[in-house]
């Protein structure tokens, strides 16, 4: 089946980048994300790990169209600024007050390096009246995702919102928080800008078919190839495949493969 598809998993950086380099990323991720119209006012946050004890975080009351590179704030893993983060242009700050939620991510997910929180509008949307994005609709999604589900709701910024992701981040690099906006993760701060994106261009792409009304069935047998793709390439978290095989109905068409795959290496050679 892998070699079917030629889809390439991507594969994480080699080279850590310097604290100077992860600043003016989370800087330029910052503008797209007001350009894009995922994080307007004071929404959103962005964080980058920068070693085993310190992370990098925007601070609370700055527009992500302003932020500075200088204005990001170094903090521990109880969310409290550490080194710089308690002088100079960064004296007066405060980190992210969604900072427990970036920490409850890395905390869940060590091969995590970066985590953003955005409000994408028609995420939101969908969260509100229902409309799940953890179906098997668009190939590409089965692909890269597996899933993109919805968290149960809780309050921002507390601590319900780090218990709220904590089962799902382990398994998905992108969720929707019920009412509140999304969590995207990965292993560059570009990259989980990137896949905040496709989860925004899903969710229009899913609100157009809800409006149109007449969505055609994937046929579970081409959805149980992209599965196995998944799973060839080692993208399969634990417990992914038992909630595609709930929401795309392939238990079966997965199953039987896997029951003749074995069947056909159990033929005696002649």
């Amino acid at each position: 089946m892998s070699q079917l598809v030629r889809y390439q998993a991507r594969k994480a950086p080699t080279r850590r980048p310097t604290e100077q380099q992860l600043r003016q990323e989370i800087v330029q991720v910052c503008r797209l994300l007001h350009q894009g119209g995922y994080c307007l006012g004071y929404d959103g946050n962005v964080s980058a790990r920068l070693d085993g004890e310190r992370f990098l975080v925007t601070p609370s009351g700055v527009g992500k169209a302003f932020v500075r590179a200088d204005q990001l704030v170094t903090v521990d893993w109880e969310g409290n600024p550490v080194g710089a983060g308690r002088y100079g242009p960064q004296r007066d700050l405060r980190p992210s007050s969604e900072v427990l939620l970036h920490l409850e991510a890395y905390r869940q997910r060590p091969d995590v390096q970066a985590v953003i929180h955005a409000h994408p509008p028609i995420a939101i949307a969908l969260s509100i009246v229902g409309v799940s994005l953890a179906r098997c609709l668009l190939p590409d999604i089965v692909l890269y995702f597996g899933l993109i589900p919805t968290t149960e709701y809780a309050t921002p910024a507390s601590v319900e919102g780090a218990r709220a992701i904590s089962d799902l981040i382990r398994r998905y690099d992108a969720l929707i928080l019920q009412r509140h906006g999304s969590v995207t993760v990965g292993p560059t701060v570009t990259d989980a800008y990137l896949k905040l994106e496709k989860l925004e261009h899903t969710a229009l792409i899913t609100k157009t078919v809800v409006e149109l009304g007449q969505e055609r069935p994937f046929p579970r047998e081409e959805i149980a190839k992209l599965v196995e793709w998944r799973a060839s390439q080692g993208l399969m978290r634990p417990g992914q495949a038992e909630d595609l095989c709930a929401a795309c109905g392939v238990c079966a068409v997965i199953e039987s493969r896997a029951q003749g795959r074995g069947a056909s290496k159990a033929q005696p050679k002649e």
